[in-house]
């Protein structure tokens, strides 16, 4: 369900309470975990946490470089992970924690999904939250090219 929020009280505002409740949960891991470089806006039509352009221009897109993001979306609410996907060792990591964690794991090609915030082991990803500072996440992606 892709939000026509400006800003991020705006995108919270527009969800049901219980929604609003799960995602600023989520949303207050991810920026107690979240490295120095990021910033934080509604892109994409989500709740983003991006390498701002002026810090790194030369994206394939042109947009900034996404390295995680919440969202509420129809069916479920996801939190996106870019960043564990630059890393195979990382990925590994976080499957496998995940699995340890005991929760029912509902992983998408980028991102995490989740019904209940029951479902989802917020030490996990606030882990993977933590792995990249900016700088270090664009020194990974230049190396992917």
């Amino acid at each position: 369900m892709h939000s026509e929020a400006k800003n991020i009280a705006e995108y919270l505002c527009g969800l049901p309470e219980d929604r609003r409740d799960q995602i600023s949960t989520v949303r207050k891991v991810i920026l107690d975990n979240l490295p120095s470089g990021y910033e934080e806006v509604i892109n994409w039509g989500m709740i983003t946490y991006q390498v701002p352009l002026n810090k790194f221009p030369d994206t394939y897109n042109k947009q900034p470089m996404m390295y995680a993001a919440l969202a509420s979306q129809k069916n479920h609410m996801a939190v996106y992970l870019s960043g564990i996907y630059l890393d195979k060792k990382l990925s590994e990591n976080f499957i496998n924690e995940y699995k340890l964690s005991g929760k029912k794991m509902d992983i998408g090609k980028s991102c995490v999904r989740f019904k209940k915030i029951e479902q989802l082991p917020l030490e996990v990803i606030a882990k993977a939250i933590s792995a990249f500072t900016a700088d270090e996440y664009i020194i990974k992606y230049k190396a992917l090219k």
